[in-house]
């Protein structure tokens, strides 16, 4: 169930959402693109761009200690190249950001079938990241920080960190439901400025104090915040914008189809649905969005993504739809698989042999 912001909503209708996942559906599972190099690592979380004829993912890999961030590429979208890091641990182990530096592309191309090259703030790319201090899986306090470079970011390179968070559980304005950990966030560009500010970050989070006194710890929900300078974030609503009664509503990633915003989301532990799962809501306004009820784009069906599959990044180039997302077994092996409106044949990629 969605949960309505208080006051006038602009609902997509039921057609209008039946034609956006009839455009958006990916049937055919290709498989896996990236895969850890051994099974103590695991692989998370794509974003992608262009730059002339070619493709970049940023992607994410724990390796025991935290995150970090790394860059592939590829000429067709199927077949990846591992670069190097684009965000390692930093020397000061005593930094806010010293085991988690997970991060993802901001300013990317939103125009469905678009050229989906970056975009740039004061000559500078970034990304948004998820930064913690504890070593381990979603360990301790995580927060939501900010990286940049002026250099190519198609090329393997350090990206410039800041000194402090932009986004944290334990500001003053921190709403009831993210009063745990931040987590995933995808920024983007609002030229026309709806909402009194060139930039829009949604992210997902999780508290554990919501309304009259219910305890949801583990709960996670999609809300919003604002800039104008890319480092300095007011917080968007008291409300999140998309959630749900159970589990987790995370990493959103947003394109544009015609006059509608698409929200692809994963969900994962709700009610009726006990792994994780992408699905996606619908908006005109960027702040009022109608969920999808039907079938999900992605769910678990493939000895590689038994256990989850989640985490989208959805792309159409070509008159192909391409949908990026987290696979992980039943052995907890995780890796970044692709599936796609049309039958591209089969990766002969696969997870290594978990070690006896």
């Amino acid at each position: 169930m969605l949960v309505s912001l208080p006051g006038l909503s602009q609902t997509v209708s039921p057609e209008k959402m039946k034609g956006i996942y009839d455009e958006v559906k990916t049937p055919y599972k290709y498989g896996m693109v990236l895969t850890p190099r051994n099974d103590s690592f695991k692989v998370d979380c794509p974003t992608i761009f262009r730059k002339k004829s070619t493709w970049y993912m940023s992607y994410i890999v724990f390796d025991g200690k935290g995150y970090e961030t790394w860059l592939a590429k590829s000429k067709n979208l199927l077949q990846w190249e591992t670069m190097g890091r684009l965000l390692s641990f930093p020397k000061d182990n005593a930094a806010w950001n010293a085991s988690q530096l997970a991060g993802y592309f901001s300013l990317y191309d939103t125009n469905w079938g678009g050229h989906y090259r970056l975009g740039k703030h004061k000559g500078r790319s970034w990304m948004s990241y998820i930064g913690g201090k504890s070593a381990g899986y979603e360990a301790g306090e995580l927060s939501i920080g900010m990286a940049s470079t002026k250099k190519d970011p198609s090329k393997a390179h350090e990206w410039i960190t800041y000194a402090a968070p932009v986004l944290t559980s334990k500001d003053a304005d921190v709403r009831w439901w993210e009063n745990r950990k931040e987590f995933k966030s995808t920024v983007i560009v609002d030229k026309q400025k709806r909402l009194d500010a060139k930039y829009i970050m949604y992210y997902n989070a999780n508290g554990d104090t919501a309304k009259k006194n219910k305890t949801t710890q583990g709960y996670e929900r999609i809300g919003m915040a604002l800039s104008d300078d890319m480092l300095h974030w007011r917080r968007f609503k008291t409300e999140p914008v998309v959630h749900h009664e159970a589990g987790i509503t995370g990493d959103p990633y947003l394109q544009k189809i015609g006059d509608v915003w698409v929200m692809f989301y994963f969900g994962a532990f709700w009610k009726d649905r006990p792994k994780a799962f992408d699905r996606f809501a619908c908006s005109y306004d960027l702040v009022h969005w109608t969920d999808w009820d039907g079938e999900s784009l992605i769910e678990p069906t493939e000895t590689f993504d038994a256990k989850y599959a989640h985490k989208p990044c959805v792309i159409k180039y070509k008159d192909v739809v391409y949908h990026f997302y987290n696979a992980v077994n039943e052995k907890d092996q995780r890796g970044i698989a692709v599936a796609t409106s049309k039958d591209l044949g089969k990766s002969s990629l696969n997870f290594v042999v978990t070690r006896k």
